[in-house]
């Protein structure tokens, strides 16, 4: 009897959930989860996550004594992404990746200090480094916060990552993970040229996966692969055997009722004979090799203005919905 596609990807590639919504991490029990503030804003504006909200804002609002109430609203997001990454923890068996403030994709010590500032939550929650990956952007300054992260034994997720020369610099950084993004580039190449689609084999966004994967491999890089942001199956059948793919839910029950045979794309045994070109990475071939790429140069700038975006959007509606919750503490005063 044939098998679905995900129970023969997970013997492969593990499988990471892209939600922020428990619900669908408790039906496809992933290996892994990550979160992003437009998640978390999805999963925080749905009825049955209100009172963590809720509970979130007011415990922000009491430690946050007399301070305003856009220092309240920052606090509980990051104490909001650290209870959303804790509520996924007591369901996966591996490692939950929470968001550092896109803002500070440029800023290496306000990265810094953001990243130690979540892993310290969760400490305090009783959670060890070893569960959870800082997601930063993949920035020259993300990448150099990122490192010295690494060195502290805090394990990172470099993400918004479109171009070679960004992979390159994260492994030579010694990075746990890196994250491609799949669809944003297939996105951005169809804008480009104006075609509607690529046959999978030759999608954009899989081919730049695939390169990256080689070149790792090829070069023993420990830093793991992990394609991201999917627009249909033929992607992620397309990368099987990547370290690891970070998957919605909608695609992920795709998978499971999808039957038939899942060969290995990505193997590591397959590299070897590959010639490929050795780059060091220095922050002005980063530069250089950024600029010429237009593809990596505009889909970062882009997702880290989306992230931006998507973080304020989250902020605001925790602003109203502290206004509505002090109403009510009047009101039954």
């Amino acid at each position: 009897m044939s098998k679905s596609l995900l129970e023969q990807l997970r013997k492969m590639t593990v499988v990471v959930a892209d939600t922020g919504d428990i619900q669908a991490i408790e039906k496809f029990k992933p290996q892994d989860a990550t979160t992003n503030p437009s998640l978390i804003t999805a999963a925080a504006q749905m009825p049955e996550y209100q009172e963590v909200v809720d509970q979130t804002l007011l415990q922000a609002k009491k430690d946050a004594g007399g301070t305003s109430q856009a220092e309240i609203v920052s606090l509980a997001f990051d104490r909001l992404a650290v209870a959303f990454g804790l509520k996924i923890l007591q369901i996966i068996p591996g490692r939950v990746s929470t968001e550092v403030d896109a803002r500070l994709s440029y800023d290496t010590e306000a990265t810094l200090t953001k990243a130690r500032e979540l892993i310290a939550q969760y400490k305090a929650a009783g959670v060890g480094r070893d569960r959870v990956l800082i997601k930063i952007a993949s920035t020259w300054e993300g990448i150099r916060a990122a490192e010295i992260l690494e060195k502290e034994g805090i394990h990172c997720n470099l993400t918004l990552l479109f171009g070679l020369h960004q992979a390159i610099a994260c492994a030579e950084a010694g990075i746990t993970l890196i994250s491609p993004f799949v669809g944003r580039i297939l996105d951005w190449y169809k804008k480009d040229t104006g075609r509607d689609s690529y046959p999978a084999a030759e999608d954009p966004g899989v081919l730049s996966v695939t390169k990256i994967y080689n070149y790792y491999k090829k070069f023993g890089y420990k830093t793991e692969v992990m394609g991201a942001s999917f627009r249909n199956l033929g992607e992620i059948t397309e990368l099987a055997g990547s370290d690891l793919l970070t998957i919605s839910p909608s695609l992920l029950a795709e998978l499971h009722v999808t039957l038939g045979e899942l060969p290995r794309k990505l193997d590591p045994a397959k590299v070897a004979n590959l010639e490929i070109e050795k780059i060091s990475i220095d922050k002005a071939t980063f530069d250089k090799m950024h600029a010429a790429d237009r593809m990596a140069f505009d889909k970062l700038d882009e997702g880290i203005k989306g992230f931006t975006k998507a973080l304020e959007d989250l902020e605001k509606l925790l602003a109203d919905r502290l206004v509505r919750l002090e109403g009510e503490v009047v009101a039954t005063h």
